[in-house]
């Protein structure tokens, strides 16, 4: 082995080290590839290396986050952020919450079914997960549990439905995967629409077999009433205001009417005119909403300046070259390696979030996938984009098990800041196991069927 392979590796083991030892993760990125620009640069002395780390690749560094904060398609992150976190506040959720409830009660696991919708919808309209699931634990998992729901049942719905905001666009974590593949946000959102949609399906039909098999999980409303055209109309009236602005926005981008990063700033001014529609927006609310936003924008943008660093210290050393190089030689077709790295990432996803994964992991696996045949004809973009945008999506959908996963299952953990007292920890962790399979089953169903990402995109070409 090289020293060149041996410094890679010892960076990662570092990595490893530090992030263990609780150290906020920007600074244990951009530390690390500080630390290995010195540890090659010394090599290069002492040992005859051919690294080429010196000082002048910290100023690469410096040219690399001057583009970064220069790069028009990540302007849309801080827009879309401020647009879930103020659609949060506008009480959408709760008014869908009272009517489709009503609408569902009649059937058994109604109230499950409505949160999984209801999931839905805020997925295709906010994409910030600890609000989705902050915000549906709030409002449903004490009235599941005051209807007699099974306690796992309750938390692993919760948690599921919540999750789908980082697959169903508009999602941040794709337009991060765009700016980082080189590939166009467009069809990263069209690409992910039905995936998206796939797994809620999975969600509810596993509701509703639960109830035909167990019907003593999911027991029946008491108050429930006949269905009547008044429930349909208060849904429709409901669901509305917030389809109307998933279209302003997704439509706008789908149909080339508008760019993302423009279609972000009507999403946001949308969400504004939806929370003074629910009478919901004052200058308090204004200014958590902007804080909050600009907290976790510059959370994200610290990652995205420490990874940099790291990347470009690890590319430095060969990186690139030597996991396509542990990826080529494994005895396996291209569909075993593709399922070779999704395990891969699966298993990171326990220990890693999923904007370091993206951020490091991600950029050094596609490389890789990019040159084989996967037998996917492009749809009229850039030549090899379309193979791209499906591993893409694909690694989006695995990464979504990493928010259920633990340790570091983030839905998890933000839902048991707001659940009553009698949901242990326990009973998140095996809530979520049903739904975890039922992400890799709809993970199985994409690897299997490529069109279904493939064809919205072709037929926006």
């Amino acid at each position: 082995m090289e020293v060149s392979e041996i410094l890679v590796l010892m960076m990662f083991g570092t990595f490893l080290v530090f992030l263990f030892s609780g150290y906020p993760i920007a600074f244990v990125l951009g530390g690390v590839g500080v630390l290995f620009t010195g540890v090659g640069y010394y090599s290069d002395i002492y040992f005859d290396t051919i690294t080429g780390l010196d000082y002048t690749t910290l100023g690469l560094i410096a040219n690399r986050v001057y583009k970064l904060v220069d790069n028009w398609i990540l302007v849309a992150l801080p827009m879309f952020i401020y647009m879930g976190l103020m659609l949060d506040r506008s009480a959408i959720a709760e008014k869908l919450m009272h009517s489709m409830q009503e609408l569902f009660g009649a059937v058994r696991g109604g109230l499950a079914i409505t949160v999984t919708m209801i999931g839905v919808i805020l997925a295709a309209s906010t994409g910030i997960i600890g609000a989705s699931v902050v915000l549906l634990g709030v409002l449903s998992v004490p009235a599941m549990l005051n209807q007699g729901y099974n306690k796992e049942l309750a938390v692993g719905v919760v948690c599921g439905a919540g999750c789908l905001g980082i697959l169903i666009p508009p999602s941040i974590m794709l337009i991060i995967m765009s700016d980082q593949l080189g590939l166009s946000v467009g069809d990263l959102f069209m690409g992910a629409v039905f995936p998206g949609l796939i797994l809620g399906g999975l969600y509810t039909a596993y509701i509703l077999i639960l109830g035909i098999l167990k019907p003593d999980l999911v027991p029946l409303a008491e108050n429930r009433r006949e269905l009547s055209f008044m429930m349909v109309a208060n849904v429709l009236k409901d669901i509305l205001p917030p389809l109307l602005l998933i279209i302003s926005v997704l439509g706008s981008i789908f149909m080339g009417v508008a760019t993302p990063t423009e279609a972000s700033g009507v999403g946001a001014f949308g969400a504004m005119l939806l929370a003074a529609y629910n009478k919901k927006l004052s200058w308090h609310v204004l200014r958590e909403t902007v804080q909050e936003t600009l907290r976790t924008t510059g959370f994200i943008f610290g990652i995205f300046v420490g990874a940099t660093c790291f990347a470009l210290v690890l590319r430095e050393l060969g990186g690139d070259e030597f996991i396509e190089g542990l990826l080529n030689g494994l005895p396996f077709g291209p569909m075993g390696i593709l399922i070779s790295i999704l395990g891969l990432v699966f298993f990171l996803g326990f220990f890693l979030d999923w904007i370091e994964i993206t951020l490091i992991v991600l950029p050094l696996l596609a490389p890789v996938v990019s040159g084989m045949d996967f037998g996917i004809s492009d749809y009229g973009g850039a030549v090899g984009d379309a193979p791209l945008v499906w591993f893409a999506v694909l690694v989006a959908v695995t990464l979504q098990t990493s928010f259920l996963t633990p340790p570091v299952g983030f839905a998890l953990f933000y839902l048991k800041g707001v659940t009553p007292p009698e949901i242990k920890l326990e009973h998140l962790y095996r809530g979520v196991i049903p739904f975890v399979i039922l992400q890799l089953i709809g993970l199985t169903i994409v690897v299997m069927y490529p069109s279904i990402v493939t064809w919205l995109p072709s037929v926006a070409y």
